[in-house]
């Protein structure tokens, strides 16, 4: 995802993703900088490493070329890129995609490590032996589907079943569910089920004819599936991060009220969302996502984390944000 920041008016419509998406940005960057300028960030934890993945926006090194990789033991000190081909972990060329890659997902599955991600507005799927890649794919396919569809997410539940959460650009971008088959390559069409789309006023603050929720992740919790995900086009300052709960992987789905959880009313900061959640080594949850890169300029994005924790309230277990532990990712 990336984009030069514009600011946008009331009426806006955005007729396909690719008018969303794509960055003209020549946003120049400081001389001296220590943030890590990445989008729909997302963090792996793996044998006492943090590995941070997400899309290059801005006038940034790398851009258009793959997927970069950032390392870390402490969260605090970043290393990177450190991809195992020049800085990325997923180099263009390798598997699908030839542009727009955007939203990557790491896990490690039957010994392996997946890159589930988004390349010219498709999922695809690429292996590695290594959390660093090189990523990659035999048949540079892209998961088959009628409509474009992108931000993918692989939630494995405690029986075994694999569900693929996504985007698919159909009247809007709306939050889909399916479930996967076991090669994680291709869904069972028949469990294809419409999880969420943008209808309330927080999700949709400028009442544009293209409504967006985007960047879902999902988390089980005491037998309720938490879907978090974010609404409004990631240009809009009001670009936020709500939730909503369900008893079954493939819904219906109940938005919290209490959203957005996360928010430039919270932090003081434009543009923040699609991240994904994780656990650090000392099992706390956090959130990694972006924000703008500054009150007047959208990109390039920086990648941040905030710390989440379940509160019982109103006789239900909510997610809330620790507005005080929001910080930003910062390189060594």
């Amino acid at each position: 995802m990336n984009f030069i920041y514009v600011i946008l008016f009331i009426g806006l419509s955005l007729n396909s993703c690719s008018q969303q998406k794509e960055d003209v940005s020549k946003t120049p960057l400081p001389p001296v900088v220590n943030d890590v300028f990445l989008a729909d960030p997302t963090i792996f934890y793996n044998e006492g490493t943090y590995y941070l993945y997400g899309t290059t926006t801005g006038n940034t090194p790398l851009n258009g070329e793959g997927f970069q990789v950032y390392t870390s033991s402490d969260q605090k000190n970043w290393k990177g890129p450190v991809g195992a081909q020049g800085g990325l972990a997923l180099k263009k060329g390798d598997a699908f995609g030839s542009q727009g890659f955007w939203a990557p997902q790491i896990l490690k599955y039957n010994n392996q490590f997946y890159m589930i991600y988004t390349a010219n507005e498709n999922i695809a799927v690429a292996t590695s032996d290594s959390p660093l890649g090189p990523f990659r794919s035999v048949s540079k396919e892209p998961l088959a589907a009628p409509v474009k569809q992108i931000d993918p997410f692989v939630f494995i539940d405690d029986d075994g079943k694999k569900y693929l959460y996504h985007v698919r650009l159909t009247n809007g971008n709306r939050i889909f569910v399916a479930e996967l088959n076991d090669d994680l390559l291709s869904i069972k069409p028949e469990t294809l089920t419409e999880c969420i789309a943008a209808q309330l006023q927080w999700e949709n603050t400028q009442n544009v004819n293209w409504p967006v929720a985007e960047g879902p992740t999902v988390l089980k919790k005491d037998g309720l599936y938490y879907l978090i995900y974010s609404a409004n086009d990631f240009r809009n300052p009001d670009y936020a991060v709500g939730y909503a709960t369900s008893k079954s992987p493939l819904g219906p789905w109940k938005k919290s009220t209490t959203s957005p959880i996360i928010s430039r009313n919270l932090i003081g900061q434009n543009g923040t969302g699609h991240g994904d959640l994780f656990f650090d080594k000392d099992n706390q949850l956090q959130y990694v996502f972006h924000t703008h890169f500054s009150s007047t300029s959208e990109a390039p994005r920086k990648a941040a984390i905030i710390e989440m924790n379940f509160v019982e309230k109103e006789n239900e277990l909510q997610l809330e944000a620790k507005k005080e532990s929001f910080r930003f990712l910062k390189k060594n």
